[in-house]
Parts: structure tokens; C-alpha cells; sequence
């Protein structure tokens, strides 16, 4: 995404005892080059205030509905007379702070939305107990609209986002102080992930030879003393520091002297590669720490996911039985050869084990592959890159089917019941692919791997292996519950869009 192009607006007139005490700016005339600020956060949580109220709406109509189906005779009148309350949901939304128009990953907002949807329900159930106003309508009801909210409000949410995150009036605008390797790096990231809600306006830097220029498309206006000045103009509140190589009194400086303005100031260090979903601050007596947890090496959370995978895989196992049997008819009737594909993986840590999948291969698959590769040198390079080929020769016409819907992986559910994998988590290496994950594999292989990860969400086999083996490394830094049920419900929509399949 690209920010509207920049004109020549006007000139700031400072007053001679204004002038930056730096000596990057000897004139008092300042040429300001600035786009217009055309975000506006109060609109987006407006709009995402009304998205969940109707989608908690819905909910409880839709609860209704299924026990009326029922033939229970519940009095449709007597449910409406409790629409006031979805008011409270609004409540208990915005005390989670979802509705500042900047926006949480989504395993974050996830989790806040959970959490708040269940506290309100909670309450409901409560205030009905204490006042005995609960005997005037179904449990049944409540229960359902419990589950069916906590389903329907992040899926409103993602589809308003989907249809309007590219509007220039959505999110909120950002004013970044440096303009170096890591602003760069943030701006490109925000523009990325326009999700997230912070669009950057205008670079900062005190450094002459960055000034008059422009990263990502976002041009670098001048030195930070200007940041009150257009805090003022393009009415910014929030602001991003993103100069880890200053110092701590540079630093304190700069948020005293050019940071007031601001009710936000994002700090920015240069930690890229370490945990960052889950990071806590702690005060240590004055002192600022970042608490960081490797979550998949602790006992309790290891536990959780471990229980999630069982019971998400024999429930699933059962319910998909009648499929496995027509693809293990569909690949018999299709080529020779078994209907299983046997491929030796590495585990966590590094214990090999046996992956099971559909085989949507020859069975010469390797032997011609060894020979495509050395008598053409395209589809070498290709290979090398991505170890995957887009018309690979090997794949029989049920196999390329099967990969475009990714049913081929469906029998590693087997292997999730063993213990060998787990339903999210890196994907599973292949021994001779080790050396080209370099010392991030120490890391990645202290996790199982899994049927579907972050990067098959991500643009699946159109990422390079370099970018797949470093969102693995992001997986097993920043893993939660929440970030496991996200990439579940990924996984569905790219399975369905079968983008990046082959």
C-alpha cells in the first residue's frame, strides 16, 4: 500500500529563538513537504463498534432461531426486550481497548475479544441468578449465543477489515522520529500489514543526508524538532522512535523536548528476530525489562497444546473418515503404486519419524526429479529457491488436485495422534533440508512440527524457503493458544482461495 503523493504545502516561519540548537537547520524557513492526514481512528472504532453489536445481534437472534426449531415455543417479544444490553458488549469491548483505532495481531485481539465476550456473558448470567429474571428465558439460548458470539464477532470483524482496511480515513496516523535501517524496516512492515491500523505520514530525522528524501514512498520532512509543529497540523497523536542507536540521554532528550504532543509514543529497538507477540514489561526498580518466554518449553503450555491436539484430531479424524476412503479409491484408480506416501522427517528435537501423506507423486518421483534438475537449469534454480516446482512432473492429476486443497496432508492425522506432529507448527524439514536452515533450525526443531503452519497462511508455496524457515522461527517464539486457533481459521480460507498450491 502506498501513501498519497506528497506536494509542497507551505512554509513554517519559526521565530530565531525556535531554531534547533543541533545546527541542522541554520535559515529560520523551513520548506515542509507533508500528505494530509486523512485517517480517522474515531470513525474506525465507530465502525467497529456498530460491526459488533450486530454481530452479537445476530448471535442471539440466531439462537433464538435454532431452539425455536425446536418446537420449544419460546416467545420471540421477550428476547427483543433485552436488545439494550448488547450495549454492554460495546462496554466491556472498549475497557479491552479495542476500539482505539490502532489495531492488536490478530491472536491478540483474538484473545481480547474472547475474553470480553465471555466476562459479559459471565455478568448476564450472574445479574439473571441474583434477580431470578433468568427463569423468563432459555439456558439453552444463552449457552448457544455464548458460543455462536465468540465465533461471529471476530469473523464481522475480519470481513469490515477486509472491505475497508485500504480506505484512507481508516486506522490512525503515525509520525516516525528516524529514518534509518529500522524506520525503513517499520514502515515497510505497517504498510505490509495495513491491518494493523497505523498508517505512517512523515518521517523525522536530525541528520541532514536523510532529510529531502523518501523511504517505502514516505518522505523524511526534516529534523525532529518539527514533530510538535506537524503533531499540531496533520493533528497526530501518535508518534514511533525508531533510532535504537542513540543514546539513553539522546533519547530522553528527544521525548522531553519533541515527544509531548503525542498521548502515544511507540519505542521501537533493534530486537527483530526475538520474541515479540507475547513480551512483557516489567519495572525493575526504575529499570525498564522485557520479559521474554520460550511458551512451547514450558511444561503448562506444552500440556495445553498437546490436549488441543488430541481432541481437535480424533474429533476431526471421525468426521472425515468417509472422505479418506473415496481419495484412497480416487489415487488406486488414478496410478500404481500404494495410496500412502512414507517420507522420513525431523521431529522435535530432531527425532526422526515417518510423515504420512496421500501420495500425489509417481512413484519414480525421486529418480526423475535427480534428472529434471541437472538437464534443466531454470527449473534448478527454482528448486533451489523454493524447494517446490510449479509444474512439477512427478505429480499425477488426483496429486495436483489433492495439493491445490491440501487433502493429501489429511492422513498426517495419524501422526498427530502418535505424538510425532502437531495440528499447527513449523513444517516438517527433511534431513537434507537442515543445512539450509543454518542455526535457526536449533530453535525450530525444539517444537513438533505441524499439518499446517504460519507460513502455509501466508502465501503457502510462493514463499521462498528462506522466509518459510524465519515465520517458523516467529511460530515457535510467539506461540499461543490464540495464534494456533487464527492460524486454524487461516488455514481454512487458503485452503478454499488454493493460492500458492502446486
Amino acid at each position: 500500500m502506498r501513501l498519497v503523493p506528497l506536494v509542497l504545502k507551505e512554509r513554517i516561519i519559526e521565530p530565531e529563538g525556535e531554531r534547533p540548537k543541533n545546527g541542522n537547520f541554520t535559515p529560520a524557513v523551513y520548506e515542509v513537504l507533508s500528505c494530509e492526514n486523512k485517517t480517522r481512528p474515531y470513525l474506525t472504532g465507530a465502525v467497529l463498534l456498530a460491526v459488533d453489536v450486530g454481530a452479537v445481534g445476530v448471535a442471539f437472534a440466531a439462537a433464538v432461531a435454532l431452539r425455536y426449531s425446536f418446537g420449544s415455543g419460546l416467545n420471540f417479544s421477550t428476547y427483543w426486550e433485552l436488545s439494550p444490553l448488547l450495549l454492554l458488549f460495546s462496554i466491556f469491548y472498549a475497557g479491552a481497548k479495542l476500539y482505539s483505532g490502532t489495531m492488536f495481531p490478530p491472536p491478540e485481539e483474538l484473545r481480547r475479544l474472547t475474553y470480553a465476550t465471555s466476562a459479559v456473558f459471565l455478568t448476564l448470567a450472574v445479574f439473571a441468578l441474583l434477580t431470578q429474571t433468568g427463569m423468563r428465558y432459555s439456558r439453552g439460548v444463552f449457552f448457544l449465543a455464548w458460543g455462536l458470539a465468540l465465533v461471529a464477532v471476530p469473523l464481522a470483524r475480519a470481513a469490515i477489515r477486509a472491505l475497508y482496511v485500504s480506505r484512507p480515513w481508516w486506522g490512525r496516523g503515525v509520525l516516525i522520529l528516524g529514518a534509518g535501517y529500522t524506520c525503513a524496516h517499520l514502515v515497510r512492515t505497517l504498510q505490509e500489514n495495513p491491518q494493523l491500523g497505523l498508517k505512517p505520514i512523515a518521517l523525522l530525522d536530525d541528520d541532514p543526508v536523510k532529510q529531502k528524501r523518501e523511504l517505502h514512498g514516505v518522505p523524511v520532512v526534516g529534523a525532529c524538532a518539527l514533530a510538535p509543529k506537524l503533531a499540531r497540523r496533520l493533528r497526530l497523536s501518535y508518534a514511533a522512535v525508531a533510532m535504537p542507536g542513540v543514546s539513553r540521554a539522546r533519547l530522553v532528550e528527544l521525548l522531553g523536548q519533541h515527544g509531548w504532543p503525542f498521548r502515544r509514543t511507540l519505542l521501537i529497538p533493534d530486537l527483530f528476530g526475538f520474541s515479540s507477540l507475547w513480551v512483557t514489561s516489567r519495572d525493575l526498580g526504575g529499570i525498564l525489562g522485557l520479559e521474554l518466554r520460550e511458551q512451547l518449553l514450558l511444561p503448562i503450555p506444552m500440556l495445553v497444546k498437546r490436549t488441543l491436539d488430541l481432541v481437535l484430531a480424533l474429533v476431526g479424524g471421525l468426521f472425515i473418515l468417509p472422505l479418506l476412503g473415496l481419495i484412497a479409491l480416487a489415487i488406486k484408480l488414478d496410478s500404481r503404486g500404494p495410496v500412502f506416501y512414507r517420507s522420513e522427517r525431523m521431529g522435535r528435537d530432531g527425532h526422526r519419524f515417518v510423515a504420512l501423506k496421500f501420495r500425489s507423486m509417481r512413484g519414480d518421483g525421486e529418480a526423475l526429479l535427480r534428472e529434471l534438475l541437472q538437464r534443466d537449469p531454470e527449473k534448478r534454480k527454482e528448486y533451489e529457491q523454493y524447494h517446490k516446482l510449479t509444474s512439477d512432473p512427478r505429480v499425477t492429476p488426483v496429486g495436483r488436485l489433492l495439493r491445490a486443497w491440501s487433502l493429501d496432508e489429511l492422513p498426517q492425522l495419524w501422526n498427530v495422534l502418535k505424538g510425532d506432529m502437531s495440528l499447527v507448527g513449523p513444517r516438517a524439514y527433511l534431513e537434507r533440508e537442515r543445512p539450509d536452515m543454518g542455526e535457526k533450525s536449533n530453535l525450530i526443531l525444539k517444537v513438533r512440527p505441524g499439518i499446517t503452519g504460519l507460513w502455509q497462511v501466508s502465501g503457502r508455496n510462493e514463499r521462498t524457503f528462506g522466509e518459510r524457515v524465519d515465520m517458523d522461527v516467529y511460530y515457535a517464539r510467539n506461540w499461543s493458544v490464540w495464534l494456533d486457533f487464527w492460524i486454524l481459521a487461516r488455514t481454512a480460507t487458503a485452503v478454499l482461495q488454493g493460492k500458492g498450491a502446486y
